[in-house]
């Protein structure tokens, strides 16, 4: 039991990261304020509530995807 919560604390920390690297790299390239105003602004602009609950609301269900397809297959 506890290896099943590791590994899904582990997965859903993982794709958490995944969509705030994205949002970071989207701050440089596309508004390129982050070049302007530095790596500081950049994350905390996107080191947000809202960031942060539709990252763990994405990750949640990515993880309940994962595993609903690993069970069928």
């Amino acid at each position: 039991m506890k290896k099943n919560i590791w590994r899904a604390v582990i997965e859903v920390g993982f794709i958490i990261f995944l969509f705030y690297s994205n949002l970071l790299m989207g701050e440089f390239e596309r508004s390129g304020m982050a070049q302007k105003n530095g790596l500081a602004w950049a994350i905390g602009d996107v080191l947000t509530t809202a960031n942060f609950e539709i990252s763990m609301i994405a990750a949640l269900v990515g993880y309940l995807v994962v595993e609903f397809l690993r069970k069928k297959l």
